[in-house]
């Protein structure tokens, strides 16, 4: 896996998004303290409207901001993004009001809105390769799932000789560095912008996500990442404290074996990924996420569960959610042209925050209103519903190469003479050819299967 990095544009692109990430796991640590400070026994409510602000920012912005990648060059608007948030997290430590929080914390998440989905779409150009990009995608799972994992940690021992508002300056750092390690290499220029309407290119990502059966299908399997993963982000400190009565460590031990499932998948997928095809993998591990839910909820019918049997559950559903999540980048890259794909990604960036931020409410309500057993229960069910769908949408025979017709193009239109892998003769009869095929302005509509 660890010779992907020979390549030196990835190698600091992939140290750029490290460094990002520690500098974002000490801004979520800070921000408590903050919270705290000003809102004192309200701190919960300002983090949990911080958090909804977040996800606003991701659904609502990415799309709009993706109408505008290929307006700059590309590193230059990463750079940017990276440095508007770098000059945010050097703000923070002096609001003293709440609503100066929320303000910035929005400004924050749409650069961070914008950053990402660009960022995802630059890996597939440097490395082409689908094997050197499958190790990538593995590779970014690890960095963030390590992130979880040491980002809390090391802020507690920064904390032991700073003052809390010294965590922002090392979110200020990570930034810092995330620009100047992507300033330091050359990327690919951005492909020319469409020549559509603002309106026609926000929503292009979305447009082709939902006429592409692979990407239909990848978003139900958001959802169904999400309704489990609401499960664990939401009422493990619920099931942990208040219902098993352990200390508040093993709230932490138990987010660390669901973070320990992702990162061994993150570790097995490579070589999984090298043998079968995505849908083999992806769709059979979101099936586990419901079971494993389903099955919780039996063993809890009598309001209880065992410590033992919660670690275990934690742990398979971290493997599988990572199982899901990490070919999703093979899935939008198979799925739009190089120009499309800042698009596409942006589109997945926001269509999945969308699932969450549907997803952690209802966890939230069920597990305060309904008790574990039914909460588990009826996330399992939609978890499954939501596999099912997948299923239907996203075709089990999922070629690349798809024969279709253009009966809208002359005979000699370029495309069919340039792109056409059939004889001459036919593509003239009845302007059919076969490609790699996309979703694009030549290609509005996926072809319907020919029976046999």
């Amino acid at each position: 896996m660890l010779g992907v990095l020979a390549n030196r544009t990835y190698r600091r692109l992939f140290a750029a998004q490290v460094v990002a990430l520690i500098g974002t796991g000490l801004l979520t640590v800070a921000l408590g303290l903050l919270a705290y400070r000003l809102a004192g026994a309200e701190a919960g409510a300002v983090l949990g409207t911080a958090l909804a602000i977040k996800m606003v920012a991701y659904v609502g912005v990415a799309p709009v901001a993706s109408a505008f990648t290929g307006l700059w060059p590309r590193r230059a608007f990463l750079v940017a993004t990276d440095l508007i948030r770098a000059g945010i997290a050097l703000a923070l430590p002096f609001v003293d009001r709440v609503w100066q929080v929320y303000l910035l914390i929005f400004v924050l998440q749409c650069c961070s809105a914008a950053f990402t989905p660009t960022f995802q779409a630059t890996i597939p150009e440097i490395l082409p390769e689908e094997r050197d990009y499958t190790r990538a995608l593995s590779l970014s799972r690890l960095a963030y799932d390590l992130e979880n994992l040491l980002s809390p940690t090391l802020a507690a021992l920064l904390l032991t000789v700073i003052d809390f508002p010294g965590l922002f300056g090392g979110t200020v750092i990570g930034f810092l560095g995330s620009a100047a390690l992507v300033v330091s290499v050359p990327l690919p220029s951005p492909p020319p912008a469409h020549r559509a309407g603002l309106l026609a290119r926000t929503t292009r990502g979305l447009r082709i996500a939902l006429a592409t059966p692979r990407l239909r299908g990848l978003l139900a399997l958001n959802l169904a990442v999400a309704a489990a993963g609401a499960m664990v982000i939401v009422n493990t400190v619920l099931i942990v404290q208040a219902l098993l009565q352990r200390p508040p460590g093993d709230v932490a031990v138990t987010l660390g074996l669901f973070g320990g499932g992702s990162m061994l998948a993150a570790l097995v997928l490579p070589r999984l990924l090298d043998r079968l095809p995505d849908r083999a993998v992806m769709i059979p591990a979101a099936a586990l996420l419901g079971l494993v839910l389903l099955a919780l909820a039996a063993a809890s019918r009598d309001g209880t569960i065992g410590w033992p049997t919660l670690l275990a559950a934690w742990l398979v559903l971290g493997f599988g959610s990572s199982a899901v999540q990490t070919p999703t980048g093979r899935l939008l890259r198979r799925s739009a042209a190089v120009a499309d794909r800042p698009a596409v990604f942006a589109a997945q960036f926001a269509l999945s925050h969308a699932a969450w931020l549907l997803t952690y409410p209802l966890a939230g309500w069920l597990g305060a209103r309904a008790g574990l057993p039914v909460t588990l229960a009826l996330l399992g069910a939609l978890t499954l519903a939501a596999v099912a769908a997948a299923a239907r949408l996203w075709p089990a025979a999922d070629p690349d190469i798809v024969e279709h017709a253009h009966p809208d193009l002359a005979p000699d239109h370029p495309h069919l003479g340039s792109l056409g892998s059939l004889g001459a003769e036919r593509r003239t009869q009845i302007h059919t050819h076969a490609h790699a095929f996309v979703i694009d302005d030549l290609h509005h509509h996926w072809p319907v299967a020919r029976p046999g």
